[in-house]
């Protein structure tokens, strides 16, 4: 349990918008989804009391949530409803469950193996998940080593190996039961590890956000110094197709030089340009902030410059800037980005990066869209569920910081 709670009025929000806590104690909460009745399904990295999913509802209205129902005995991060099912992810696995006309699971101990034998190492075992709209589904196979090196040495292993079956999004087929790893499409490459994932309505394709290497300057400290590896790389967002490759372990996005470098593993030296043929970030961020969480805004409760765009949840902290644990912003225009990115919703850390002073008290994680057009977030450290409500009729400007620097 935290030492400390924070209250809503301490997250930090632009003008008109304020956020209530609707549920807490929900353990580690991963991603979340909510049927188009209001019913939340929160998807736990652990297990709580067995469980691995549960169904949360506010049966009298009162805006806190006094019904919870879990199912699912597996843990994990991806869950997602589309087309009258729910589909969840294992860290091995992905399942889907038939809901009803309200919303609810129909046979919750029952589910619908879909796909089975997904890569499972010692790291970054989440496997998270999207749809499109010809009934397939996307999900993230993270890599397990960092920077595809030999072991023990700052040697990248060439061609990197991992690439047959990591460090990249797969695709599947959505009403298909008992597929195998082996079924799938290498969708996209080179993305060393994806959590925040969401199928964009506009321009009709996936986007994805990347965390980025690190480690630069043990092995190759003439290169970098303690502080770029603490700076570099970006965090990035991509917008991905069918055989593209944003190139892990090769090359990475550098958001200060906005170049993409050759990694030092494989001949770079910091400024060394590459990775012709890979796709350029769609937006960048800065380094060691954990994006876990992507969703498109397609309400029309908040004002009309969120309408599109593009919400990120920020799971750790940048060192050089100070900042983390946030909800981002990233406006779009045309399925494209089309701004510099802000800070939507700030402090859920609860004290001071700078200078800290106690334990961080939640660390965002999941996102999602309540049917009234509000912003729901998880927190998988305290397993709060905060909710972002927009109120202010006559408040026309955001009180935003932006950091595209």
């Amino acid at each position: 349990m935290r030492s400390k709670t924070i209250s809503p009025a301490d997250i930090k929000l632009p003008t008109g918008f304020s956020a209530s806590i609707v549920a807490e104690d929900l353990g580690p909460a991963r991603h979340i989804a909510i049927s188009k009745t209001g019913d939340i399904y929160v998807k736990l990295a652990k297990l709580k009391d067995g469980k691995g999913i549960y169904r949360l509802r506010d049966t009298n209205k009162d805006g806190v949530i006094d019904e919870r129902i879990g199912f699912g005995d597996y843990p994990g991060t991806g869950i997602t409803i589309k087309d009258g099912y729910l589909y969840a992810s294992s860290n091995s696995s992905i399942y889907r469950y038939k809901l009803n006309e309200q919303g609810e699971v129909i046979s919750p101990d029952q589910p619908e193996l879909l796909v089975s034998g997904l890569r499972v190492k010692t790291r970054d075992q989440s496997k998270s998940i999207a749809l499109d709209n010809q009934h397939n589904i996307y999900v993230n196979i993270a890599s397990d080593n960092d920077a595809c090196r030999e072991a023990g040495t700052g040697k990248g292993m060439m061609p990197c190996p991992l690439l047959d079956s990591a460090a990249g999004i797969w695709q599947f087929k959505a009403g298909t039961p008992n597929q195998a790893f082996s079924d799938g499409i290498r969708y996209a490459t080179g993305l060393k590890n994806v959590v925040g994932l969401d199928w964009n309505q506009k321009s009709n394709s996936l986007f994805v956000m990347q965390h980025g290497r690190g480690q630069f300057h043990d092995f190759y400290p003439q290169f970098y110094t303690p502080q770029q590896s603490a700076e570099l790389p970006a965090e990035t967002m991509y917008e991905v197709h069918k055989g593209d490759d944003a190139g892990w372990p090769y090359v990475y996005y550098d958001h200060i030089q906005k170049k993409k470098i050759v990694a030092p593993e494989y001949g770079g030296d910091g400024k060394k340009t590459g990775g012709e043929k890979t796709i350029t970030p769609v937006a960048a961020f800065p380094a060691h902030m954990g994006p876990n969480g992507l969703l498109f805004y397609t309400g029309t409760s908040f004002p009309a410059a969120y309408r599109n765009g593009a919400f990120i949840a920020f799971h750790a902290q940048s060192a050089a800037l100070h900042k983390g644990y946030l909800v981002a912003f990233v406006p779009f225009k045309n399925g494209k980005p089309s701004g510099k990115w802000e800070i939507f919703a700030d402090n859920f850390a609860g004290t001071d990066l700078v200078k800290p002073t106690g334990p961080v008290q939640h660390r965002p994680c999941g996102l999602a869209q309540g049917p009234d057009g509000s912003l729901y977030v998880t927190d998988d450290l305290n397993g709060t569920l905060f909710r972002i409500a927009y109120k202010g009729a006559n408040s026309g400007s955001k009180a935003s910081a932006s950091l595209n620097k």
